[in-house]
């Protein structure tokens, strides 16, 4: 493993961070997450126009750039130092692996070139607070995640040549305002249930979309409800999705321990100046030594998260598992360095208008969508190996 960067990831990383600082301050991130959207479509038309963001793993027969794990994971970084609200996630990191992992080259040709110039926006419709175990990062990815196929979730039920999708997602990354929404539902019958995904249009006759109030407000989701709606299935029929989700999860999850850093590293910098201007005493709390403690335990941590993460997403390239943990240290971290950032801010850290909160819901709100951190390496200990056949002293 070569741990230096190439002249082409130092490029992706620097002018990704020179767009964010023009168009996605504290401000431009406030106002963001106040429109019916949850993200700056003009910044995301940016992106995708500039830098080619949605497209950046997508192969370039596609419109897309054809990199790895790793440059996506050092993306992830940038968006995550700015904690910007965007469609990165839902539509690059979730559904277009998904589409071009499993869709005919029909629905390939067709979608992922809109969703490589960032003109079509996608989400994936995971049920509930599931989408951990639908992607194989908290437990093996089996069992009822998508409604067990007797009640709950999604249900899929042919129509002459056709489908219908009948039920609802909860808590869908982006899917009040994806133009594509990709529906995992059951099929057959709970005798013969299995996982099919779906193509349903965001604007489709029956589909009811609600976004909801959030814990953290720079990951806006919603309520998708279908009533009846007419689905195309995404490639064959017979193909059960569930292991193309929990293959995809070690990329995900090296994707997001590597936001996790950006994030946990932008607001450890945020507390450090903070602390060289604030006086206590006559002298900057900063150079008292209990602070230099603190804050140099925080740096520890997110250095070794960025360690993590970087291995994570070179070992995903290769094959390799290593997402699950990587994203276990990179939101300690992150929490760490986010509650360590508001207290040392003191009285001001702890208001809504100061934006050192907005690391902590970060935190918080991803240890909700894809954790805990114990059952991410509780999860990651068993694919190891490490206790089988070891006996524990009561």
């Amino acid at each position: 493993m070569d741990a230096r960067f190439t002249d082409e990831q130092d490029e992706i990383r620097r002018a990704l961070r020179e767009l964010l600082h023009k168009r996605c301050g504290t401000q431009d991130v406030r106002a963001a997450v106040d429109r019916p959207e949850g993200h700056d479509p003009a910044l995301w038309t940016a992106l995708g126009e500039q830098l080619g963001l949605p497209g950046l793993a997508l192969p370039e027969e596609y419109g897309g750039a054809g990199c790895s794990v790793t440059e996506v994971a050092l993306a992830a970084e940038e968006l995550g130092r700015a904690l910007a609200p965007s469609p990165f996630l839902a539509t690059a990191v979730l559904a277009a692996p998904l589409l071009l992992a499993l869709g005919t080259d029909a629905q390939r040709a067709e979608l992922l070139p809109r969703i490589a110039d960032g003109s079509l926006t996608a989400a994936l419709a995971v049920p509930g607070t599931r989408l951990g175990t639908a992607l194989a990062l908290t437990g093996p990815g089996g069992g009822d995640w998508a409604g067990g196929g007797r009640a709950g979730g999604v249900q899929a039920r042919p129509r002459g040549d056709r489908w219908q999708l009948y039920g609802e997602a909860d808590q869908v990354l982006d899917g009040h305002s994806a133009g594509l929404l990709l529906v995992p539902a059951h099929a057959g019958g709970y005798a013969r249930s299995r996982v099919l995904l779906f193509l349903v249009a965001g604007d489709a006759d029956g589909v009811v979309r609600t976004r909801r109030t959030t814990l953290d407000p720079t990951r806006p989701q919603a309520r998708v409800q279908l009533r009846h709606v007419a689905a195309e299935p995404v490639g064959d029929e017979d193909t059960d999705i569930r292991p193309a989700l929990a293959a995809l999860g070690d990329s995900v999850a090296a994707v997001l321990a590597g936001e996790a850093v950006g994030a946990a590293d932008r607001a450890l910098e945020r507390t450090v100046e903070y602390v060289k201007q604030r006086e206590q005493f006559g002298r900057p709390i900063g150079s008292f030594q209990a602070v230099k403690h603190r804050l140099a335990d925080v740096h520890v941590a997110v250095r070794a998260a960025r360690s993590a993460a970087c291995y994570a997403a070179w070992a995903t390239a290769q094959g390799e598992p290593a997402g699950g943990l990587a994203l276990a240290q990179a939101l300690e971290a992150l929490r760490t360095a986010a509650a360590e950032g508001i207290q040392l801010h003191g009285g001001i850290g702890f208001t809504w208008e100061h934006e050192a909160h907005l690391a902590f819901k970060r935190a918080a709100g991803d240890e909700l969508l894809f954790g805990p951190v114990h059952r991410l390496r509780g999860h990651a200990a068993d694919r190891a190996g490490l206790f089988e056949g070891t006996a524990v002293a009561m």
